[in-house]
């Protein structure tokens, strides 16, 4: 996952600012002089992006509600309502693992929550197809989220409530205000069929329908949207023709190295054996998850996969991987793994995989904030 500081080298960053609000000043870019009467807290002096390059997505501030309150319930009772194939995130933090539905998301785009006693904010941005969890620390305080109404290249601009500076959720910079110039600290988790969340966290909790807001969960207000060929909502940067905007990319950063793995390439080679700069990893995917963005009713959706990286080396070698039937396995001791990276079978039973800044998400908007991405397949080989 993407993963900086919360905190930078105050000088360097009034440098920063000074030098982007000087191109913002060349550029005649100025906010909107309805944004100073809506948040009169916020500071506009300071930012990092045009403001010619925020617009609203159509609802006002927090007309997308997130929820701050959230209710958690068994496996076995979100079942009543909750398909098997259906997407979550999944997030764990010491031995507390939860799970955040997105049929649930699609109406919230953010659920402020603390996991293990870690203040967490777990964000969804339907139109990037953007899943990221955040570490809410900042400076020494937590911070809760909302939605402003705004978006940035399709992607959902959050807020803070305590000194109202904007974020842009792709990457957890902040944008706007105060905090403009500091990065979110991203936190690794994975999108994953709730079925296979309640396999390996079958002690694990889900987020309840019992938000307080009315909402026709289960639906998909996006009907159709993530059809490859299709062009993003609001997006008026050029689109990288390398691929379809709209086909999901597992984007993996390391070294300094950004590279995309079409999820479809996953049809033929479901476990992919790499190296990121001097970085081996291993992308594992999975079939069979229902998209959220395709039919009216999401039970009623078609079936995609999901992946998820990690490096290859443990304390004592370097693993390598493969698919024996529906099974991952890795060749130096033929132990199973599962999607989350945990050995849950043979010699290394108990043994977890370290995460590598990754996410799964429309190429367009990968391509759009990391340009310099290399595609999978075009210049690599799958590793045998």
């Amino acid at each position: 996952m993407r993963t900086s500081s919360s905190t930078a080298s105050e000088g360097f960053r009034l440098v920063l600012l000074m030098l982007v609000a000087f191109y913002a000043g060349v550029t005649g870019a100025q906010p909107d002089a309805s944004w100073r009467s809506e948040w009169p807290r916020t500071d506009f002096s300071k930012h990092t992006v045009s403001f010619a390059e925020i617009e609203s997505g159509g609802p006002p501030k927090d007309g997308i509600p997130a929820i701050d309150r959230p209710q958690f319930i068994a496996p076995a009772e979100a079942a009543r309502w909750l398909d098997r194939r259906e997407p979550v995130i999944v997030f764990e933090h010491r031995g507390d693992a939860r799970a955040y539905p997105l049929q649930v998301l699609m109406f919230h785009e953010i659920v402020n929550d603390t996991v293990g006693g870690l203040p967490v904010a777990v964000t969804f941005c339907p139109l990037c197809n953007a899943s990221i969890v955040f570490d809410r620390r900042v400076d020494g305080a937590v911070l809760d989220f909302g939605t402003t109404g705004k978006l940035r290249k399709s992607d959902l601009v959050m807020y803070d409530r305590q000194t109202e500076s904007w974020w842009q959720q792709f990457t957890g910079i902040g944008i706007v205000g105060r905090h403009a110039g500091i990065t979110l600290q991203q936190l690794p988790s994975t999108i994953a069929s709730f079925a296979d969340f309640r396999s390996a966290y079958p002690k694990g909790r889900v987020l309840s329908r019992a938000t307080g807001f009315n909402r026709p969960y289960g639906k998909n207000p996006y009907r159709g949207y993530d059809r490859i060929g299709d062009q993003p909502f609001l997006f008026s940067d050029p689109v990288d023709r390398r691929l379809p905007p709209m086909e999901r990319v597992l984007g993996v950063i390391q070294d300094g190295k950004v590279r995309v793995y079409p999820l479809s390439v996953f049809s033929a080679s479901p476990v992919i054996n790499d190296e990121i700069g001097r970085e081996p990893i291993v992308v594992f995917s999975r079939e069979g998850v229902l998209s959220v963005l395709d039919a009216e009713l999401i039970r009623e959706s078609r079936e995609i996969a999901t992946a998820a990286a990690y490096s290859r080396r443990t304390s004592e070698r370097v693993l390598s991987f493969e698919r024996r039937d529906s099974r991952i396995v890795d060749r130096e001791t033929g132990s199973e793994w599962d999607l989350f990276g945990r050995a849950i079978a043979g010699p290394l039973k108990g043994t977890r995989l370290k995460s590598v800044d990754s996410g799964v998400h429309f190429s367009f908007a990968w391509l759009a904030f990391n340009p310099a991405s290399e595609i999978y397949g075009t210049t690599q080989r799958v590793r045998k």
